[in-house]
């Protein structure tokens, strides 16, 4: 029985990973859960699953948490002093990192230095920190990626010589705005942006996404992850099927197919190196017409060649 944190439980990766667990519960117990500001959904969640300690970021929020939870027997504490003690309970054996942006920074670094296994979705903690939390990491645990094209890279190498690899090549989906002109994406809208047509994800990563953000940042992300300089490319996947692949010296492709569902990445990380059911649909290929793979164009999404500039 795996016990574990997850930081930013009331997010899209939070709510993800509860729902995995939850269809698992001879496999793992929830032992401490840190949130922002949602306490109407950190009440439930903590009534739910009963963990041991649950952290607030906001202590204004504090008052009306313990009304929601009345007589709940649970630990309380807030800021982010309280989310670092979620993330190195001594008990826990995972920290789920889904905390959005570089506020994840802190607590995800201090599960790394107490020897934490990480499953990570938290890009940013290594974008912007990704050289020190490695060395933290060395010898003491494991990174385990979250986001669907790094888990993607990371089951195809198993098994799988390094120095073997001639390049990662990293799905992009295109997001709302792929086939869009540089005039039509002059009047875009906050709604069309968050309207992705694969994933169901938080505002921020959807936002990122219309941008080719995301991926610009997964491009510095895959660098720090599997110790690449120079062999990641980036590729236009509309469909969202091959979350990626890698090309090796003898010009092989193997590549990753799945549902585009995160609850499938997540399920892998939080049993890695096993796998278990995650009880969704299978892939049906004979329902897939095409699966389609073009260039990305930086003209029309600059974000992504300033990530590739960056390093």
């Amino acid at each position: 029985m795996k016990k574990i944190s997850i930081l930013g439980s009331t997010g899209s990766i939070g709510v993800n990973t509860l729902d995995v667990i939850e269809r698992n519960p001879d496999r793992f117990e929830v032992w401490g859960l840190a949130a922002g500001s949602n306490v109407e959904v950190l009440a439930q969640q903590t009534r739910k699953f009963k963990p041991k300690m649950i952290s607030l970021h906001d202590p204004s929020r504090l008052g009306r948490l313990r009304e929601l939870l009345g007589d709940q027997d649970v630990d309380i504490v807030t800021g982010q002093a309280g989310a670092v003690q979620v993330a190195t309970l001594s008990e826990v054996d995972l920290v789920v990192s889904g905390v959005v942006g570089c506020a994840g920074l802190v607590p995800t670094y201090a599960a790394v230095e107490a020897g934490k296994t990480l499953a990570l979705a938290n890009k940013e903690t290594l974008v912007v920190a990704g050289e020190l939390v490695l060395r933290a990491a060395q010898g003491k645990c494991d990174i385990i990626p979250v986001d669907s094209e790094h888990s993607a890279i990371l089951q195809v190498l198993n098994g799988e010589n390094r120095d073997r690899i001639k390049r990662i090549i990293l799905t992009a989906s295109g997001g709302p705005f792929r086939t869009f002109t540089l005039e039509q994406m002059e009047h875009v809208t906050v709604k069309q942006a968050l309207n992705h047509p694969n994933w169901d994800m938080g505002d921020k990563i959807t936002i990122d996404s219309a941008t080719m953000m995301n991926k610009g940042l997964e491009y510095i992300e895959a660098k720090w992850l599997f110790g690449l300089e120079t062999q990641v490319d980036i590729i236009v996947h509309a469909q969202s099927i091959v979350h990626s692949m890698i090309e090796f010296v003898d010009t092989s492709i193997i590549a990753q197919l799945g549902i585009p569902d995160m609850r499938v990445p997540i399920a892998y990380a939080l049993s890695y190196p096993d796998r278990i059911d995650c009880q969704l649909p299978s892939l049906d290929l004979s329902a897939l017409a095409k699966l389609t793979f073009e260039p990305p164009d930086t003209k029309r999404f600059p974000c992504l060649q300033l990530a590739k500039d960056a390093m």
